[in-house]
């Protein structure tokens, strides 16, 4: 049984037809890629996978259930979503390492914080430091080990090295391919042309259909 089972969705609000009757199988430690041109819906397929958007039609069926069978934040927890801008909130990175814990009803580890903020290359120091004086790629980094401090058995990432420098792109990359060392099933879209040539297994997406024709911005 695939960890993912995409069967014939579309998406269209507003008579836009954005998605147009995918398929897709994935099965689990999968590491898909997925790129072409913009606006050729890409990040609101992940937005579908991640149910913070509702197909049209067409089923979402994760682990064997369908995805609309799933209590929020049940299903958020086990497919979690990385925003291309991230979104931190709180005064400190503290206040956005505690919430993974804080939803889940669980102590916060300081230690795990720590640990985390070392795989990406941040001092002990930055657990308090105000998000107000992190920068785009410090800002990255802490909102993905925010969606890692439990993994997730699927993690999405919506572009999320797109206009880093090489230093903060390269932490980020060695930090999903460590992630994914540890079993959890990832879809990164991007447009970057060592990603995609890096790519283990890579979807080409254009017009709302896949494609097995390559196809760049």
């Amino acid at each position: 049984m695939p960890l993912l089972e995409i069967k014939n969705i579309s998406y269209q609000p507003d008579q836009q037809l954005i998605i147009n009757h995918i398929n897709m199988l994935v099965e689990a430690n999968d590491f898909l890629t997925i790129s072409g041109p913009s606006g050729g819906g890409k990040s609101t397929l992940l937005r579908l996978i991640a149910s913070l958007a509702t197909p049209t039609s067409g089923e979402i069926i994760f682990s064997g259930r369908n995805q609309s069978d799933y209590p929020y934040t049940e299903y958020r927890r086990h497919v979690s979503y990385c925003f291309q801008q991230p979104t931190l909130f709180g005064d400190s990175v503290r206040d956005n390492l505690i919430f993974p814990y804080q939803i889940r009803g669980k102590i916060a580890n300081e230690e795990s914080m720590l640990e985390h903020l070392q795989m990406v290359d941040l001092p002990k120091s930055y657990l308090d430091k105000p998000i107000t004086q992190l920068s785009g790629g410090e800002r990255q980094r802490v909102a993905l080990i925010r969606n890692i401090l439990f993994l997730p058995r699927i993690l999405l990432l919506d572009e999320v090295t797109a206009g880093l420098d090489e230093r903060n792109k390269a932490i980020i990359q060695q930090l999903i391919a460590q992630i994914h060392q540890n079993k959890v099933t990832i879809l990164q879209v991007t447009h970057d042309e060592a990603e995609i040539q890096a790519a283990d297994t890579i979807m080409w997406i254009k017009g709302g259909q896949l494609t097995d024709e390559p196809v760049r911005q």
